[in-house]
């Protein structure tokens, strides 16, 4: 597999973990679970989830830039929230208004914790990119 298949942000994060951020592998790009961290991979926003779905988002968005595709490319989502009743409002806002029309299918999955302390979301994907999908 080529370097260009992958899409890193070179933080700490991935060296500690031993993981990239996304990977394409034939038409698919498997996006790694995805938070609301900055440019150098310090987590933002703790304990507000609107915040953090958008900067969540952000990152995405990223992502699906470096591989040329858009948000229309994304076929399935999951979705691992904190106190997934609390912010199942939210979480709908949230994901309406990043995807408008376009509909993935989504699993949303209640979690007792992530990986930071005030971490209530985090998103990782499936994306088709094929041309004129």
């Amino acid at each position: 597999m080529s370097t260009t298949d992958v899409f890193q942000y070179d933080v700490q994060a991935e060296r500690d973990f031993g993981y990239v951020q996304a990977i394409k592998s034939g038409d698919l790009i498997h996006v790694s679970g995805q938070l609301a961290f900055d440019e150098a991979g310090v987590f933002r926003h703790p304990d507000d989830f609107d915040a953090q779905v958008q900067l969540t988002y952000a990152n995405v968005d990223k992502i699906l830039d470096h591989y040329g595709v858009t948000r229309a490319h994304v076929i399935a989502q999951t979705l691992y929230v904190v106190d997934l009743r609390t912010h199942a409002e939210a979480m709908a806002r949230g994901n309406l208004a990043y995807f408008g029309d376009h509909r993935p299918v989504a699993t949303a999955v209640g979690v007792t914790e992530l990986t930071f302390p005030g971490q209530v979301v985090e998103i990782s994907l499936i994306v088709d990119a094929r041309p004129g999908s």
